[in-house]
C-alpha cells in the first residue's frame, strides 16, 4: 500500500481501507449494454492492490440466469414494500474471477430486458433500488460506503436518509457516479410516489422536482454524500446550461463534492501483443504485426489492398452525440481530397446508416460500413486502422479513444469531456502527443483535423513517434481504482 494510503489511514484513525458495495443495472462479465458494465465489473479487481473489499450488487437479469444459475448459491429471500405491494427479492451469491457479487432475484422485474424502458423501466429500478436497501442488513457483507452508479441506483442515498433514518443503511456513506447526465430517469410524482411513498415535501426544485418531474438522479445529487463523473473535464462541463441536462444548479451548488475521475480499460483484453482475435500480433516496438492487421482487415472487408492508403475508423453509434452528422458533412470532400479509406462499425439512425451504404457505393473499394456489432471485427478495427474519428458533441469519458492508441491507431478527436482529458494534441515543434484535436463542434474543424492527420501521414518519423507515445499512454483501471480509493478515504 502507497504511504499516501497509509497516512489516511492513520489520520482517520483505522487500520484498515473500507468495504464497499457497488451498485448497478449491469455488469461485466454477467450482464452488459455499454461501458458502465466494464467499469462496474474491473473496479472490484483493481481495488485489491488498495486492500478494499469490494463486491457488486446487481439485478439477477435473464442473461445472467441463462449463463450462471448453475454456479449460483441461494442466500435468502424476503418481500419489499413497493408502494401498497408487496414484492419478492431473492438474493443469489455468485463469485466470477473472485468478485463476490449479490443477484437481486425478481422475474416479473429482470426476467426479460435490462431495460424495458418508460414507466416499465422505472419501476424496474424503483423496486432494484427498494431491494438493495432492504438486503444490505441481511448481506454476509458490512459496506461502509455504498457506490450507485447512474440514474438506476441515484435514488438510494435519497431513500437511506429519509426513509430509514437511524437505520444503518442511514449510517452508511454514498457515492453517486454520473456516467452519463443526459439518461436521468424522468417521471411523474404521483407515480414515483406510488412506487417509493417519497414524502410530498421533496417534490420540489431543491430536492428532486426538475421540469415538472420526479428526478432520480437529481435526487442522488442532493442526497449523495459525494458526486463524481467519469472524467475531470466532464464534472466542470456539466456544471454548464449546455452540458448540465438541467442539473447545473445542484452540481455548482454541491460543486466542492464534485469530482472527476478517467475509467480505464482491461489492458489484458485489449492487448495488441496477445490478442487471440488478430491474425498477427505486435507492440510498440515491433509494428510489422499491425501492417499485417491492416492488409487483413482491408481484405475483409473489401476494400483496395494498398498500405500507402491511410485507414480512417470510426466503431460507433451512429448519432449526434458521437458527432457522425460531422462526420456526413465532411467524409466526401475528404475521400475527394486524399487517398485515405474509411470503415465504420456500428449502428444507429436510419439517415446514417442509409448514408453509409450509399458511401460504399460512391466509394467502392474505399469505403466500407458493417451496419451491426462484430466483437472480432471491432479488434481488427482498433488494430487495422491508422486513424480513429470521435468528433463527439460530447463524451462523458469515451472508452474507444484509449483502445484505440492502444492498438496504435492515432485519434482525431473533438475537445470535450473525457476526448480532452485523455489525448494529447500532436505538436509538430517538439513531436509530443497522441492524437489530434479540435475544439468547436463544426464540420470545417473536423476536416481541418482530418487533414492534419493526413499530412503526418506523409511523414514515416512523425507517425512513428505518434503510435508509440499513442501505445504507451496508460489508461488501465489502476490509476482509476487509486482515485476511487482516495475518494471512499476522503469521505469517511
Amino acid at each position: 500500500m502507497k504511504k499516501e494510503f497509509r497516512d489516511l489511514l492513520r489520520q482517520r484513525g483505522r487500520q484498515a481501507m473500507p468495504q464497499v458495495l457497488l451498485v448497478a443495472a449491469e455488469c461485466m462479465p454477467l450482464s452488459k449494454t455499454g461501458g458502465l458494465a466494464d467499469v462496474v465489473g474491473t473496479l472490484p479487481k483493481a481495488y485489491r492492490e488498495f486492500g478494499i473489499d469490494a463486491r457488486v450488487i446487481t439485478p439477477y437479469h435473464r442473461v445472467i440466469k441463462d449463463r450462471y444459475a448453475g454456479q449460483t448459491e441461494h442466500m435468502c429471500y424476503f418481500y419489499s414494500r413497493l408502494g401498497w405491494r408487496e414484492a419478492y427479492v431473492g438474493i443469489e451469491k455468485l463469485v466470477v474471477d473472485g468478485v463476490i457479487f449479490y443477484l437481486v432475484d425478481n422475474e416479473q422485474y429482470f426476467g426479460d430486458r435490462i431495460y424495458r424502458g418508460d414507466k416499465a423501466e422505472g419501476e424496474q429500478y424503483a423496486y432494484f433500488s427498494r431491494a438493495v436497501l432492504d438486503a444490505i442488513p441481511v448481506l454476509d457483507f458490512h459496506p461502509e460506503i455504498v457506490h450507485c452508479n447512474d440514474w438506476h441506483a441515484a435514488m438510494l442515498p435519497m431513500l437511506a436518509h429519509t426513509q430509514y433514518v437511524g437505520g444503518m443503511q442511514d449510517r452508511l456513506k454514498y457515492l453517486l457516479t454520473i456516467h452519463n447526465i443526459a439518461f436521468q430517469g424522468k417521471f411523474g410524482f404521483d407515480y414515483v410516489q406510488d412506487l417509493l411513498g417519497v414524502d410530498e415535501r421533496y417534490y420540489t426544485p431543491e430536492f428532486m422536482e426538475l421540469n415538472g418531474c420526479a428526478d432520480f438522479l437529481k435526487a442522488g445529487c442532493v442526497f449523495a454524500d459525494r458526486i463524481n463523473t467519469v472524467s475531470p473535464s466532464y464534472a466542470e462541463e456539466i456544471k454548464t446550461p449546455y452540458y448540465g441536462e438541467g442539473l447545473e444548479g445542484i452540481l455548482n451548488a454541491r460543486s466542492a463534492e464534485l469530482g472527476g475521475i478517467i475509467n480505464g480499460i482491461d489492458k489484458d483484453l485489449f492487448n495488441p501483443h496477445r490478442d487471440p482475435l488478430l491474425p498477427a500480433r505486435y507492440n510498440r516496438g515491433l509494428l510489422r504485426g499491425k501492417a499485417k492487421c491492416k492488409a487483413a482487415l482491408q481484405d475483409s472487408l473489401g476494400l483496395e489492398q494498398r498500405p500507402e492508403a491511410p485507414v480512417f475508423a470510426m466503431v460507433t453509434r451512429m448519432t449526434e452525440q458521437k458527432g457522425f452528422d460531422l462526420v456526413v458533412s465532411v467524409i466526401d470532400e475528404v475521400l475527394y481530397n486524399s487517398n485515405m479509406q474509411f470503415v465504420l462499425l456500428g449502428s444507429g439512425e436510419k439517415r446514417f446508416e442509409d448514408f453509409m451504404r450509399e458511401a460504399e457505393q460512391r466509394w467502392r473499394g474505399r469505403v466500407c460500413s458493417y451496419i451491426g456489432y462484430n466483437e472480432e471485427l471491432a479488434h481488427l478495427i482498433y488494430a487495422g486502422s491508422d486513424f480513429y474519428l470521435m468528433p463527439s458533441r460530447f463524451e462523458p469519458c469515451g472508452l474507444s479513444q484509449m483502445i484505440a492508441m492502444r492498438y496504435g491507431s492515432i485519434p482525431i478527436v473533438r475537445e470535450t469531456g473525457g476526448l480532452r482529458d485523455t489525448v494529447q494534441p500532436y505538436n509538430r515543434f517538439t513531436g509530443e502527443g497522441t492524437g489530434f484535436s479540435f475544439s468547436n463542434y463544426d464540420a470545417y474543424d473536423l476536416k481541418e483535423a482530418m487533414f492534419r492527420a493526413l499530412e503526418c501521414w506523409g511523414s514515416d518519423e512523425i507517425m512513428h513517434g505518434l503510435i508509440h507515445h499513442a501505445m504507451s499512454a496508460d489508461f488501465g483501471f489502476a490509476r482509476s481504482a487509486e482515485d476511487y480509493a482516495r475518494t471512499y478515504l476522503w469521505m469517511l
